[in-house]
């Protein structure tokens, strides 16, 4: 992710892999990282779904990975309902229609997607915690818990399954899990994840520091203050931070 103003883990988990794979698009509002998946996804699943593409024209799959989330989700509907998608590739077109839904705060759309893209590949480490941030997102971090512990169980260093699974520990009130896997989340994440975190407390009037991607003292004391703060979120809420992070 290249903006500091993430609204949802899914979406840091979509810019973290085009900056991973060097396609360098920011983020709409928040993250992952093993993100690098969904690159990988979408070059498998533009290899292998449309003969039109190797013949250089343009098809529906084209934009189901794109950074039009409108377009993707028309892209990605077309490209479920064409006959003949391999299962592999049907996953991927529903947890990517998915994700957009996510990006644009429908996140009870969003979740009947994931829920069909991992009855067909219940492995998918990026979907689990995907879901599970659509889940803390609806006010239902509960139902969400068991997916981001699947997920870390398959990718354990993801700075954005670690800031999931944060997110839920702080909404039951558990202070020294919810900070350690903030700062897991940063140890792993580095500079850009804690550049997040130091966005959101500044928006929380938490911490007056510079937002420079350094994990000071006076960082982790206006983190800790804000763990123990009901609907405290050390994410920032908005774009805000975009040249800073960029």
């Amino acid at each position: 992710a290249a903006v500091c103003g993430p609204k949802s883990n899914e979406e840091q988990t979509l810019q973290l892999a085009r900056r991973t794979a060097g396609v360098g698009r920011a983020h709409v509002g928040r993250a992952v990282l093993l993100a690098a998946l969904l690159v990988l996804l979408s070059v498998v699943l533009v290899a292998n779904t449309a003969d039109a593409q190797v013949k250089g024209q343009a098809g529906p799959d084209s934009d189901c990975f794109g950074d039009d989330f409108a377009r993707r989700i028309e892209a990605c509907t077309a490209l479920i309902d064409t006959p003949g998608v391999g299962p592999a590739d049907l996953a991927q077109a529903y947890s990517a229609r998915a994700l957009a839904y996510s990006v644009k705060g429908k996140y009870d759309l969003a979740i009947p997607d994931y829920d069909i893209s991992l009855r067909i590949d219940p492995n998918s480490a990026v979907a689990l915690n995907n879901r599970a941030w659509a889940y803390y997102k609806l006010g239902q971090p509960e139902r969400g818990a068991a997916d981001v512990e699947r997920a870390l169980s398959m990718m354990p260093d993801s700075p954005h399954a670690l800031d999931t699974r944060a997110h839920i520990r702080q909404s039951r009130g558990d202070v020294r899990g919810a900070l350690r896997d903030y700062e897991n989340a940063m140890r792993f994440g580095g500079e850009h994840i804690i550049k997040l975190y130091q966005c959101g407390l500044q928006a929380q009037a938490l911490y007056s520091g510079e937002i420079d991607g350094l994990y000071t003292s006076d960082m982790r004391k206006a983190l800790e203050t804000c763990v123990a703060t009901t609907g405290c979120d050390p994410l920032p809420p908005d774009e805000e931070c975009q040249r800073v992070t960029s």
